[in-house]
């Protein structure tokens, strides 16, 4: 596993992820409730959303195969999506107002996990970086990127009085800048290799 320039896959996923801009949803989804319940959500938010990114940057080739696509195919498409995810978290406000019951109910899964903490922004950057630097460092950035969610939601109740909602939400928007800078440099590859391809 060569991890000479290993920032070149963390960075991406990290700013795919967004991790901070989780952190208001999900003092908003749990507002009200006990540290313990919050900490039960988000543990079952990390378990999903590890599994989820974990699956799809192993099954990528096999998905490629399957789906009889090519990476430059996937990088258009993805930055596609990711370009129109990163407007529209740039123009729209990101928080969901919603209230999750005494047991936290699925919420863990759907939507902290998925597709808040590992959306189709994760998704799509984890298979194009697995494709070109291989899985296996890809899913090391996922464990730290993931680490770093868990360190933030499981102390959740503790920054809830002490960091400014506009701060985190003021992040999430920078977050969203770079990830549309990323998506304009997918697209560039992608239509790039096409054209060598053609050649």
């Amino acid at each position: 596993m060569d991890l000479a320039h290993f920032d070149r896959i963390f960075v991406p996923v990290f700013v795919a992820m967004s991790t901070l801009s989780v952190l208001p949803v999900f003092l908003a989804m749990t507002e009200g409730q006990p540290p313990d319940a919050m900490n039960r959500i988000a543990r079952r938010a990390i378990l999903t959303a590890f599994s989820v990114a974990v699956t799809i940057t192993l099954a990528g080739q096999a998905i490629f195969r399957l789906l009889g696509i090519t990476v430059d195919d996937l990088r258009i498409g993805g930055g596609l999506i990711l370009l129109t995810l990163a407007i529209h978290d740039l123009i729209f406000s990101t928080e969901k107002r919603k209230r999750v019951d005494g047991e936290g109910g699925d919420s863990g899964v759907v939507p902290l996990g998925v597709p808040l903490i590992v959306g189709p922004a994760t998704m799509t950057t984890c298979l194009v970086l697995a494709d070109e630097r291989g899985p296996l460092p890809v899913v090391l950035a996922l464990v730290l990127n993931l680490g770093i969610t868990a360190v933030l939601l499981l102390n959740a109740h503790r920054l809830a009085g002490r960091v400014h909602p506009g701060a985190t939400r003021a992040f999430g928007k920078v977050m969203s800048l770079f990830l549309a800078a990323i998506a304009v440099s997918m697209l560039r590859a992608g239509v790039v290799g096409m054209v060598a391809a053609l050649r």
